[in-house]
């Protein structure tokens, strides 16, 4: 067993799922845009993908889901096609990997060893596709409140989204998706790396004892 890919498999599938439970809370928190006004100052709105809530200081806190799935913004719809794709591709992404670690002894012989690297390298690749899938909606919501904030046409009392926790929160997931999958393509080419020689050495072996054969039935 490849000590250093072993580790660099354990630490691929523990950021794996660290990333994908912030994904999943960055896709059900409300907190993707917030907004606070200075003419009610003891109240707060949080916009989400699934609901906008209005928060009182005093504690209380009120959530309406959207009424339609029509009547939303492009905006809103395309982060939650990408996110939701996210969440469903990253869990593939660990299912697919999980019998390709060195720990689970799912297949023997060399034909297992390559099967083990093929869903490693797939778990890997969908780890990298869904941390994409995941930023994108995240920036671009970042991005149109960045623009909204600093528009000039807009007078300066008129309140703003700005950015909520749940932006965060999916920028840290994508973040991590991305090195996940980093993690799992890099331990399979340590893997590799280390099985050209175990298999030169076989070879070698092999050569001797043919030869040695040969010269005995010479004798």
């Amino acid at each position: 067993m490849d000590t250093c890919a072993c580790a660099l498999e354990l630490l691929g599938m523990l950021v794996y799922v660290g990333a994908w439970l912030c994904t999943l809370t960055a896709t059900i928190l409300p907190q993707w845009l917030t907004m606070s006004t200075e003419l009610l100052a003891i109240e707060s709105y949080e916009l989400g993908l699934w609901e906008t809530c209005v928060v009182q200081d005093i504690g209380g806190m009120e959530c309406r889901a959207y009424d339609s799935l029509l009547g939303l913004s492009y905006d809103l719809k395309l982060a939650r096609i990408l996110m939701c794709t996210s969440l469903a591709v990253s869990m593939l992404g660990i299912l697919l990997a999980v019998p390709g670690l060195y720990l689970v002894n799912s297949c023997k012989g060399q034909g297992g060893h390559q099967t083990k690297r093929s869903l490693t390298v797939g778990g890997g690749a969908l780890g990298l596709l869904a941390g994409v899938l995941c930023l994108i909606p995240v920036s671009y919501v970042a991005h149109l409140a960045v623009i909204h904030f600093f528009d000039e046409t807009v007078p300066d009392v008129v309140p703003r989204w700005e950015f909520g926790d749940a932006l965060f929160c999916g920028w840290a997931g994508g973040f991590l998706l991305v090195v996940a999958g980093l993690l799992l393509l890099t331990s399979c080419s340590c893997s590799q790396a280390e099985a050209q020689p175990t298999l030169q050495r076989r070879h070698q072996v092999r050569s001797a004892d043919v030869s040695s054969r040969k010269r005995s039935e010479y004798v």
